[in-house]
């Protein structure tokens, strides 16, 4: 789901803005129209762009749903001819349509995508785009989920003029986030959002008395990094890395693509067959760590130690790491407890990746 605002500015009058998000583009997209509400404000929310309608779940293909934006623009009284729902941003009747709203600024948050010249040259005060990352580290469509992957312990969030190559403009604001041990991807997106919608707007005095250009650091080029998006292949989990990665990765891909295991399960009698589990949540056990030896309980090194509610596995590193909540795909979340219920007496051992 993608978003945009525009903020239309008049002198001595208030401005309005447009930019495009994704779902966490909503909370973005709130605090502009708070913000924009207020006696002293110098601008107005005047229209949305987003995703068109798609079918989001079962029954929805005939009538698909708004996306959460445009429902979200809906409820705020923005005008349903200002609710814009091209299928992309360089159609001629989207970019006539943006035109028409006269918009001083374009600001852009979760987009993804590259935006055309004929686009970025519509706001008069140019396109600020919200990226979610101390740029230029980051740069690209899956900014959190690296960052988690990578094991790094402080991220944070740009403010940047948006150019042609991505992720690439100056940078008018920035400001570092101490990422909490267990936060996953969904999570830090939302609260990265949150942190990156209150330095646009103190950016906006700046940005209306037309010195944001000249306010705003190069980015030096040598030193960037990418983050390129996540695919479908992500979502395979290895228990042979250590302990600190898997969680990262768990992390990471909370949300989507997920993270998946493939078990082994043996019944009392004797009988194996094999499950696929979705890991939804996991935590470091205190054991765990760098150099920790570990002695498991189970003759073999992957079988998972089934203690009353926990569920722990040894990963490659020794380290123990708890799965605090998992599926069984087409299921219901459950816990640790009540999957080791469900087993009635089985083991369970998990396969490596080959």
């Amino acid at each position: 789901m993608e978003l945009n605002i525009v903020l239309w500015s008049f002198p001595h009058s208030k401005r309005q803005v447009c930019s495009p998000f994704h779902q966490v583009a909503v909370p973005v997209l709130d605090g502009l129209i708070q913000a924009a509400s207020q006696p002293d404000s110098t601008f107005d929310v005047t229209g949305v762009v987003s995703q068109p309608a798609r079918p989001s779940g079962r029954g929805s293909r005939r009538n698909p749903p708004p996306s959460p934006v445009a429902q979200a623009a809906a409820r705020a009284g923005i005008p349903q001819d200002r609710i814009l729902t091209p299928e992309r941003a360089g159609e001629a009747g989207f970019l006539d349509a943006l035109r028409s709203l006269h918009p001083d600024l374009l600001v852009t948050a979760a987009y993804g995508n590259y935006l055309p010249t004929r686009l970025l040259g519509i706001p008069r005060q140019g396109t600020l785009n919200i990226h979610p990352s101390l740029l230029p580290a980051y740069r690209g469509a899956a900014p959190v989920q690296r960052a988690l992957m990578d094991g790094l312990t402080q991220t944070g969030v740009s403010v940047l003029y948006s150019v042609r190559e991505m992720d690439a403009g100056p940078v008018l604001a920035q400001a570092a986030y101490e990422i909490p041990e267990d936060v996953q991807a969904p999570e830090l997106t939302q609260r990265l959002f949150e942190l990156g919608t209150r330095l646009l707007l103190d950016a906006l005095p700046d940005v209306w008395a037309g010195m944001g250009p000249s306010l705003a650091l190069p980015q030096d080029a040598a030193t960037a990094t990418a983050a390129p998006k996540l695919s479908s292949a992500d979502a395979a989990l290895d228990l042979g890395l250590p302990a600190a990665a898997v969680h990262a990765r768990v992390r990471a891909c909370a949300g989507w693509p997920g993270s998946s295991v493939a078990f082994l399960v043996r019944d009392p009698a004797g009988r194996e067959s094999a499950l696929t589990l979705k890991v939804l949540r996991t935590r470091l056990a205190e054991s765990s760590g760098p150099g920790t030896e570990v002695q498991n309980t189970s003759q073999e090194p992957n079988q998972v130690e089934l203690a009353p509610g926990a569920l722990t596995v040894r990963c490659g590193d020794g380290g123990r790491l708890s799965i605090l909540e998992l599926q069984v795909p087409g299921r219901r979340p459950v816990s640790p407890a009540a999957f080791i219920n469900g087993l009635r007496g089985a083991t369970l051992s998990w396969v490596p990746i080959r």
